[in-house]
């Protein structure tokens, strides 16, 4: 498939007239050449192309969102229903996939642009996407996705992380694989469970760490097991993350265990994740208690919040709307005041623009910012996080996507 055939249409844009960034006074934004944020206050519309100039109509103006936790190579968004089967576990759901998979072309380009286009219709316009990388796929899950995103023509910007689903040291080859994406253009190599799925911590940590290191990109690190013995797993970590130099270039997804232990030893595995710049995503995980961001945020441990797997043969569920997972991270913390609610609102959007490698002022309805925007019918950020209204018009680096 072409990826002439699945390219959106994608209209420059000069002028954004009347919008409230962040709900603040209404303004015009004027857009550069180069898809940046020039100017904002009243703009004369004389002699720009009518054609780029959008209508905001006083809704709110957020930064575009950004998805730090996604697989957009596994769902079978366009296909027809898939039944949940197989067995539970993550090791179940890991031999699931791998039996059905080739039956229904996942991973695709196919596929992978259907799940693409609902993130985008619901504000997204950044995404680090892990990929899975195995012996049976090989590194084509990330040609797919490459290809899917190609159709964007950098508008949306997907960055990928070579995930190694099956495991790393129980499969000989996958970390030659893993060497392979990094060295073919992958921004981070991925773990899983050093324990739980390898049942040697301290030689996928070392394995995962050292290539990075080697080759130059991030770690983004699956780490589902719980309590103490994910804790083990998080402090190997922050120490290979210190002995290597990959300081702020390491990320814990999920990582329950923090959010499992008591007070005190919660407190100081914090502070070292935050002196080593270990960040963290969430997925907001229903019946587990919730990162604790108030705590991150004083020990300096980035967050980022992202979607996970959107209906894939782990599970039915998912829209592709991240700020969905924001509600669910909000509402299952109690997360009542106005400063909390934003600061989830931040953490979509340029707060999560370290995912990305972006700065949060490259990524902000500022000047200089990066012309990623997401209009909504809404009072303020807290409000759209508490209702999730539709996203009226979504543009992505200068260029309209949606809207």
């Amino acid at each position: 498939m072409s990826t002439a055939a699945l390219s959106p249409v994608l209209s420059p844009v000069r002028l954004v007239r009347d919008i409230r960034p962040w709900g603040g006074d209404r303004t015009d934004a004027l857009i550069d050449s180069t898809g940046r944020f020039e100017r904002f206050g009243a703009v004369d519309p004389t002699g720009i192309d009518p054609a780029q100039v959008i209508d905001g109509r006083g809704l709110l103006a957020l930064p575009g969102i950004v998805n730090a936790h996604a697989h957009v190579d596994k769902s079978w968004w366009g296909l027809p229903w898939q039944s949940y089967g197989g067995e539970g576990g993550t090791d179940g759901r890991i031999r699931h996939e791998r039996a059905r998979r080739d039956e229904l072309g996942i991973p695709g380009v196919r596929p992978t642009a259907a799940v693409l286009a609902e993130m985008v219709k619901h504000g997204t316009t950044a995404i680090r996407s892990h990929v899975d990388v195995d012996l049976g796929v090989g590194l084509r899950g990330i040609e797919a996705v490459r290809e899917a995103a190609a159709a964007y023509d950098g508008a949306l910007d997907v960055r990928i992380v070579a995930f190694p689903q099956d495991g790393v040291l129980r499969r000989p080859g996958v970390l030659d694989l893993l060497r392979d994406a990094a060295r073919a253009g992958a921004d981070h190599v991925g773990g899983l469970d050093p324990a739980g799925i390898d049942r040697d911590p301290v030689g996928q940590i070392d394995a995962i760490l050292g290539l990075a290191a080697e080759e130059g990109v991030g770690v983004d690190i699956h780490l589902h097991d719980p309590a103490e013995l994910g804790a083990f797993q998080i402090e190997l970590i922050v120490e290979r993350t210190v002995a290597l130099g990959l300081q702020g270039r390491v990320t814990i997804a999920h990582g329950f265990a923090v959010a499992q232990l008591p007070d005190g030893p919660r407190r100081d595995l914090l502070a070292a994740m935050g002196e080593a710049g270990v960040s963290m995503t969430t997925v907001a995980p229903l019946r587990l208690p919730q990162l604790p961001l108030a705590e991150l945020d004083a020990a300096g441990v980035r967050l980022g919040f992202g979607t996970d797997g959107i209906r894939d043969l782990w599970s039915p569920y998912g829209t592709g709307d991240t700020m969905g997972i924001g509600w669910q991270y909000a509402r299952s913390s109690s997360l009542v005041r106005d400063e909390d609610l934003t600061r989830v609102v931040r953490g979509l959007t340029s707060g999560g623009a370290w995912s990305v490698g972006r700065t949060e002022a490259e990524h902000d309805v500022v000047v200089g910012g990066r012309a990623d925007l997401v209009l909504l019918d809404a009072e303020n950020p807290m409000d759209a996080l508490v209702r999730t209204p539709p996203r009226e018009v979504v543009i992505g680096g200068g260029r309209v996507l949606v809207g």
